[in-house]
């Protein structure tokens, strides 16, 4: 990407982040990433392909925490819980919610790109809490990491109020992952 083409996708993830995806228009990506709309548009072709292009980006940056979370983690028990630790450190500078349900909310239209890329994200961390569990010796993996996505995803959702509810939600995760790796008698 070129430096116009960085400067545009940090002016559209500030934006789009903060005010959000319809709301922003080319006009004020390019007056914030001090270009023309002639070089958005030769940069990205439409405002689909540069939300797609910000969404692209959170996401990869979204795993690379997460990933780090799993691989510091001590014990493949401990590492199911780990994307509850990654939020942690991702939400101290995310203050806004989850720019994937954003996301999803503001462009309902599933073959629009970045709704498939919102989607995917959250796929991508389903099957993560999946394989996660399976390495665990979880008793029942698919189920609980659908419980685990449900745990995630309503602490994100809950993250712009003053409730604090990632303490809790990764608590219950603890307890729930706990409860499928223990013997049954």
């Amino acid at each position: 990407m070129t430096p116009a083409g960085r400067r545009i996708v940090a002016a559209a993830e500030e934006l789009f982040y903060d005010r959000g995806i319809t709301a922003v228009g080319v006009d004020l990506i390019a007056e914030h990433s001090g270009v023309t709309k002639r070089t958005l548009y030769n940069q990205f072709g439409s405002k689909d392909h540069l939300v797609a292009a910000y969404l692209t980006g959170r996401d990869q940056r979204w795993r690379s925490v997460v990933r780090a979370a799993v691989d510091a983690s001590d014990t493949p028990v401990e590492a199911v819980t780990a994307p509850f630790e990654a939020l942690r450190t991702w939400c101290e500078t995310n203050t806004r919610g989850c720019a994937f349900i954003n996301a999803l909310a503001e462009l309902p239209d599933p073959a629009h790109p970045a709704h498939r890329i919102a989607a995917n994200q959250k796929l991508w961390l389903l099957n993560l809490f999946e394989e996660l569990a399976v390495t665990a010796g979880c008793a029942h993996p698919a189920t609980l990491a659908t419980q685990l996505l449900v745990l995630h995803e309503g602490a994100l959702a809950t993250q712009p109020l003053p409730l604090d509810t990632l303490p809790q939600s990764t608590a219950l995760a603890r307890a729930l992952v706990q409860a499928d790796t223990s013997p049954r008698h």
